[in-house]
């Protein structure tokens, strides 16, 4: 019996996401996913989606690798929020850095041309690991296997001005997660 993936592996990487609201529902005010690209077609790279209160409530992006995140948005992130599939968003160009520790917070820095965001996650839950196949679920052309990380506590600002909202708490399979977590040793599959 085989324990490979029998999947094309079509990228990995880390994607963490913030999703804050000022009451507890899934109308995000703030939603923000973040990733950091280790392999995949268009190569290398980071890139952050986010729609706020901080950015007049449109999606805005920023990434060091223009082809990945165009590349992103026509496959995985399309997928996950079909606003996104829309490629005439424009792209800022940016430097990326992070610190932390992830057992107790996470800090992820986008730096641009009169810019400066800082994404943080804290407050850390017991991490799942899931694993879905391509097509499992109706809608959901992709596989991924991702190592989620709960974060009760997460704040996302822009140029110091800090988004509205907080996650909340939610259940996943049974055990405790948020609206908010890190999500390391992500790998997303796509059916030969």
């Amino acid at each position: 019996m085989s324990t490979a993936d029998p999947n094309l592996v079509i990228l990995t990487g880390e994607n963490p996401f913030i999703r804050l609201s000022p009451v507890d529902s899934d109308n995000f005010t703030t939603n923000a996913s973040f990733w950091r690209i280790l392999f995949s077609p268009a190569g290398p790279g980071h890139v952050l989606y986010l729609k706020s209160e901080l950015t007049e409530n449109r999606w805005r992006i920023w990434s060091d690798n223009i082809a990945m995140a165009r590349w992103l948005q026509t496959t995985v992130q399309g997928m996950l929020n079909a606003e996104l599939l829309d490629t005439t968003i424009p792209v800022v160009d940016a430097e990326f850095s992070r610190h932390g520790d992830p057992r107790y917070f996470w800090t992820e820095r986008v730096a641009a041309r009169h810019e400066d965001l800082s994404l943080t996650w804290y407050d850390i839950g017991d991490p799942l690991l899931i694993h879905t196949q391509p097509n499992a679920t109706p809608g959901r052309r992709y596989g991924v296997c991702t190592v989620l990380v709960p974060a009760l506590g997460a704040r996302l600002s822009r140029n110091g001005v800090e988004a509205a909202g907080r996650p909340w708490k939610r259940e996943r399979e049974g055990r405790p997660f948020s609206t908010s977590a890190l999500a390391f040793s992500e790998s997303w599959t796509d059916a030969r």
